[in-house]
């Protein structure tokens, strides 16, 4: 499982990396958080904007937890070729580990819409699967 993915769907490129969160985890009552920073980068030559995201996260245990939402961190952006956005959002688990992916609903400027991917990577606690 791979700590760290990118993908770039139809000229928008999408980094996520992740990281355990001990600050706001409790392993003993069986919570486990994690934060994800996500660059958007718009490596292609039309303008895009963000208007949804879609997650899909799983635990080690199978439990499968679906986010749908507008935007992301309360905004919409729109990203001209060459531009980027960044944001941190997090994800609580009731297991030291579990993945994570997902796509946003972009749209262009001529109403076309497209989802942008974005590829699986694994929230693992440090050190869980050694």
């Amino acid at each position: 499982m791979v700590h760290m993915s990118t993908t770039t769907t139809e000229g928008i490129r999408i980094t996520v990396k992740p990281a355990f969160w001990p600050e706001r985890s409790a392993p003993e009552s069986g919570h486990y958080a994690f934060t994800y920073t996500v660059e958007i980068a718009n490596t292609g030559s039309q303008p895009a904007t963000l208007r949804s995201r879609h997650w899909v996260i799983t635990d080690a245990n199978g439990r499968v937890e679906e986010v749908k939402g507008e935007g992301v961190v309360g905004k919409q952006p729109r990203l001209a070729p060459g531009e980027r956005f960044e944001y941190t959002s997090w994800a609580m688990l009731r297991t030291p580990f579990g993945s994570m992916r997902g796509s946003y609903q972009m749209v262009r400027s001529n109403g076309q819409q497209f989802d942008a991917r974005i590829s699986e990577f694994a929230l693992t606690l440090p050190n869980a699967l050694h």
